[in-house]
């Protein structure tokens, strides 16, 4: 329907810190970081609703394939971690409704994570599984 909306996405990333650390004088602080990084290979869907004029919510499930390096690049492990995100933003439309752009504020949080290496855990240990965030979105319609 006009106000339902199904997406997929496919995402790759590359971190070395613990993504629960707030804005703020702790965000991307020296000796925060991990002993290496984690690179994620993840399929991502979500939901959209329109309730009213641009307003929206929206959820996200992003299973989160990851595979944790050392400081030396050398692999020590993989693990997974379930990414759920919720979203209330607004859809602002240009061009007939051709190109949109969505503001939104966000929380994303893991619920789910495995096979966390020790020297990983020892480190995100002290921070929480979430985090609120803006976000932004823009496109352009067929």
């Amino acid at each position: 329907t006009p106000k339902d909306v199904i997406q997929f996405r496919f995402k790759r990333s590359i971190y070395a810190w613990p993504i629960g650390i707030p804005f703020g004088p702790s965000f991307d602080a020296p000796g925060l970081n991990y002993p290496g990084h984690a690179r994620i290979l993840a399929p991502q869907i979500g939901y959209q609703r329109f309730w009213w004029k641009g307003v929206y919510t929206s959820v996200y499930a992003l299973n989160a394939f990851e595979k944790y390096m050392d400081e030396n690049n050398k692999k020590i492990g993989n693990g997974y971690t379930l990414y759920l995100d919720f979203y209330l933003g607004y859809q602002f439309n240009f061009f007939k409704g051709r190109f949109f752009f969505e503001p939104a504020i966000g929380i994303s949080y893991w619920p789910v994570r495995t096979n966390v290496p020790e020297t990983f855990k020892a480190v995100e240990q002290k921070w929480n599984n979430y985090f609120i965030q803006p976000g932004l979105d823009f496109g352009f319609r067929f």
